[in-house]
């Protein structure tokens, strides 16, 4: 077979890109990604920070989670507007806090593991044009090499060149205009795994890197200069003594600029054969850090569904599924991030407003629903997909990590990609794509979950007729 052919072209080895990629590959499918720049991403390039619960969990199932764990610093609490604060060590998972650790680390394991399953990267490979038709997708490189593939998915960013080919609107607007960013060291160091805080003056945060270097952001209050404005360390260091009451001795900076901040989404994440996932798909602003980890869930939905179709195990409908599912979860990521900006980058304008904020915030804190909510949407944990009229009510939600007999946990069981299901005894045989497992304590009925840890079917009572209808539903026999 020709090098130049694939099953899937990914466009973009972001993470989004890397992790897709590796699923279909381990899944079994041809699988070529292309990436424009010549090198893996470094610091300058690293935006994200933040890894939340779901994500993890994501990881975990694919054998990475708690070696990312390794790399990162959790932080069980995370501030908002300064005053609330989301406790993320309620939550029902085994990751239960975000792990503070830069979007490279996330990359390095998510190319190794993709290039071990078979993947296939092309660095320095810019698309220029891209033509489909009933049969496939046809890519040319700015180098003229010509690729075929029976499905692309770009994954190539908010400046999606593959959303602009197959004319995929993009609407939206700018959120907030003129953020500082620098790479620092400091002289003293935060207690905190993540120093952030805002008030009239502005918003300023610190991120360790985890290697002695701190990313820092900064907003001064009602700043509209443009992206190539002039900034120097002084104008940071000052943001951060009016904002978080210390610079920290900051010093050394290695880079600096100013960036603007979006908030858009794709009117749709499929064309024919050419889907989206990421930021190509949605992009927001990086409050709460869900960017990244908004993207890696995309493409832990449209990984398996994807093999399924190329591999005939399973129809166009599944494949639709992926933006029925997903695309109201990049919209509400837009929503929550942009409830953060707002109340942490408009600064209060006059008395009353900040007197409500100040008392209002503290008591919204003391509401454990409201704070349990926004743990479980800031987290991830609490996303759920539509189910069928007359589904079981656990139709479409995420699965926590059931321990099973023999000491194995449910996420371990799942790296293969293949659905579960998990009942006592041998309700039917398993298949390549079935893995059969008996949970290790009391379990009301079965549980079919999908490879991205949903539950695609549940019963409260032992139902073979309806399991076996599950069955013909989903795509688990071999192709």
């Amino acid at each position: 077979m020709n090098e130049n052919t694939a099953d899937v072209l990914v466009i973009g080895a972001g993470p989004t890109g890397l992790l897709l990629a590796g699923d279909l590959a381990t899944a079994g499918v041809r699988v070529t990604l292309l990436e424009r720049r010549e090198q893996a991403a470094d610091t300058a390039m690293t935006r994200s920070f933040a890894v939340h619960a779901r994500t993890l969990e994501l990881l975990d199932a694919r054998g990475l989670g708690d070696e990312l764990v390794a790399l990162g610093r959790k932080a069980p609490v995370i501030g908002v507007f300064g005053r609330i604060e989301l406790r993320l060590h309620r939550l029902r998972s085994r990751f239960p806090f975000a792990l503070i650790t830069p979007q490279y680390h996330v990359e390095r394991l998510l190319e190794r593991r993709a290039r071990a399953a078979g993947a296939r990267i092309v660095r320095g490979a810019e698309v220029t044009r891209l033509r489909q038709n009933d049969d496939g997708v046809e890519v040319e490189t700015a180098d003229g090499d010509v690729l075929t593939a029976r499905y692309v998915v770009g994954c190539d960013g908010v400046r999606s060149s593959v959303r602009r080919m197959v004319g995929i609107g993009f609407p939206g607007k700018s959120v907030v205009r003129s953020v500082m960013l620098a790479d620092i060291r400091l002289t003293e160091i935060p207690v905190d795994a993540v120093t952030t805080n805002s008030n009239a003056h502005g918003f300023a945060s610190l991120v360790p890197f985890g290697d002695g270097w701190y990313r820092a952001i900064g907003w001064v209050a009602g700043d509209e200069r443009p992206d190539d404005a002039p900034v120097v360390a002084e104008e940071l260091s000052a943001l951060l003594r009016r904002v978080l009451g210390s610079d920290y001795g900051m010093h050394d900076p290695r880079w600096i600029s100013r960036f603007h901040s979006d908030e858009r989404q794709a009117v749709r994440y499929r064309e024919g054969r050419v889907l989206l996932a990421g930021d190509a798909a949605h992009v927001h602003s990086p409050a709460g850090g869900m960017g990244m980890n908004t993207g890696l869930q995309d493409a832990a939905n449209l990984g398996w569904k994807l093999a399924a179709v190329v591999q005939g195990r399973a129809g166009q409908p599944l494949l639709d599924s992926y933006e029925r599912e997903r695309h109201p979860v990049g919209r509400q990521a837009l929503r929550v991030s942009g409830a953060i900006t707002r109340g942490v980058l408009r600064s209060p304008r006059n008395g009353l407003t900040r007197g409500l904020r100040e008392v209002g915030l503290p008591l919204a804190n003391r509401l454990n629903s409201l704070t349990a909510t926004g743990e479980r949407l800031l987290s991830g944990i609490g996303i759920a997909y539509p189910a069928p009229r007359g589904s079981h009510r656990l139709t479409g939600r995420r699965v926590p990590d059931l321990r099973l007999s023999g000491g194995r946990r449910l996420y371990e069981v799942l790296r293969d990609g293949r659905f579960v299901l998990v009942a006592h005894g041998s309700p039917v045989p398993e298949t390549k794509w079935l893995h059969l497992a008996a949970p290790a304590g009391n379990l009301p009925g079965p549980l079919l979950i999908r490879p991205d840890g949903h539950i695609a079917w549940a019963s409260d009572t032992p139902d073979p007729e309806a399991l076996r209808a599950a069955l013909r539903h989903w795509p688990v026999t071999a192709a």
